[in-house]
C-alpha cells in the first residue's frame, strides 16, 4: 500500500514557486515564513527529492520541481473548480430540479410556478411528475414532494407553505335549486359526488364561525377518483362536491360555479413542502420553495 501524502502540502509549494518567495508566499496564504518553509521542507521529505533551489536573491525550482509543480498547478486547479462548482450547486439554482406533487395542485398551482421558475432560473431544468399517489423521494430520485392535506409522519422534513380551505361548490346554473339550503341538514338527499381519493368521503363536519358543529353524511349517486375531473361533474349538473379551494377559486369568481353554504366552515388542510433530510439544500429547492410559499400566500390573499 503506497504512504499517503499530505496534499495541503501543495499549496504551500505552488504559493512558493508562483510568487517567487518564501516571504511572498507566507503573504498570500496568510501564514509566517517558518510555516511555509516547514510545510515545503516535509513535502521534499516525503518525496524525497528536491523541488526549490533556495539561495539569498530568488527561489527557483530544480528540474524535477517545475514537473512536479505543472501537476501541483493542475490539481489545486481542479480543485478550485470543484469547490466553485458546488458553491454554485448550494447556494445558486442551477442543475435538475425534480419534483412531484398531486394531480389537482399540481395543474392548477404547481404547474404555472414552474414555468416561472424556468423564465427566472434559465440554467435550471425541471421534471415535474403528478400523481395522487405519494411518490419515494429517496427512490425516485426526487428534490421534493408537494403534499396537500394531513401528512403522516414519515420522518422526512415538511416545511409548511400554507393552508387551504375545503369549499361545498354547486353549479351556478343551478342557484335558484339550491338557494334554499341554509343549513347542513338540509343537504340530505341533495345529489353529491363523492371522492374516493380520500378515507371517507361520504361523511362530513361543519362548523360556523360561532364554532357551533354538526356532522353530516351524504348521498352519493357518483364516486369519482379524481378531484379535478369531480369539478368538471360539478360544472355539468352531476351534483354537489367538497373541494379545495385552489381549484375552485377561479370558477367561483368566473361564475361557473356557487360556493353553497358560505357561513359554514369545513375542515382546512395543509399544504406543505416535504424534502429528504440534508444537513445543506441546494439553491434550487431553496428557491422553489420560496417561490411556492409566495404564490400560496398571494393566492390566500387575493
Amino acid at each position: 500500500m503506497s504512504k499517503a501524502h499530505n496534499l495541503n502540502r501543495l499549496s504551500y509549494f505552488a504559493a512558493v514557486v508562483e510568487t517567487g518567495s518564501f516571504t511572498n508566499a507566507a503573504e498570500r496564504l496568510s501564514v509566517t515564513k517558518a510555516v511555509v518553509s516547514s510545510q515545503v521542507t516535509q513535502l521534499e521529505q516525503e518525496l524525497q527529492a528536491t523541488l526549490l533551489v533556495r539561495n539569498t536573491r530568488k527561489v527557483s525550482t530544480t528540474e524535477v520541481g517545475k514537473i512536479f509543480y505543472e501537476h501541483c498547478a493542475s490539481i489545486l486547479n481542479e480543485a478550485e473548480e470543484a469547490f466553485s462548482a458546488l458553491s454554485q450547486l448550494t447556494e445558486n439554482p442551477i442543475g435538475t430540479l425534480r419534483v412531484t406533487a398531486p394531480n389537482d395542485y399540481g395543474k392548477a398551482i404547481v404547474t404555472p410556478l414552474v414555468a416561472a421558475f424556468r423564465r427566472n432560473y434559465p440554467d435550471c431544468q425541471v421534471e415535474l411528475y403528478l400523481g395522487d399517489n405519494h411518490s419515494d423521494l429517496m427512490a425516485g430520485n426526487l428534490d421534493l414532494a408537494i403534499r396537500v392535506g394531513w401528512l403522516r409522519d414519515s420522518g422526512l422534513l415538511a416545511r409548511k407553505l400554507g393552508v387551504f380551505k375545503q369549499l361545498l361548490v354547486g353549479p351556478a346554473d343551478k342557484f335558484a335549486l339550491l338557494s334554499h339550503i341554509k343549513h347542513p341538514n338540509d343537504l340530505v338527499g341533495i345529489d353529491f359526488i363523492a371522492n374516493t381519493a380520500i378515507s371517507d368521503p361520504l361523511q362530513w363536519q361543519f362548523k360556523t364561525t360561532g364554532n357551533k358543529r354538526i356532522s353530516v353524511k351524504l348521498k352519493s349517486n357518483l364516486s369519482i377518483n379524481s378531484t379535478p375531473a369531480i369539478k368538471e361533474a360539478v360544472k355539468n349538473g352531476a351534483g354537489l362536491a367538497i373541494l379545495p379551494d385552489y381549484l375552485v377559486q377561479k370558477d367561483l369568481i368566473e361564475g361557473k360555479l356557487i360556493q353553497v353554504l358560505p357561513d359554514w366552515q369545513l375542515p382546512q388542510g395543509d399544504i406543505s413542502a416535504v424534502l429528504p433530510a440534508a444537513k445543506f439544500r441546494a439553491g434550487k429547492v431553496t428557491a422553489f420553495i420560496e417561490m411556492l410559499r409566495r404564490a400560496e400566500k398571494a393566492r390566500v390573499d387575493s
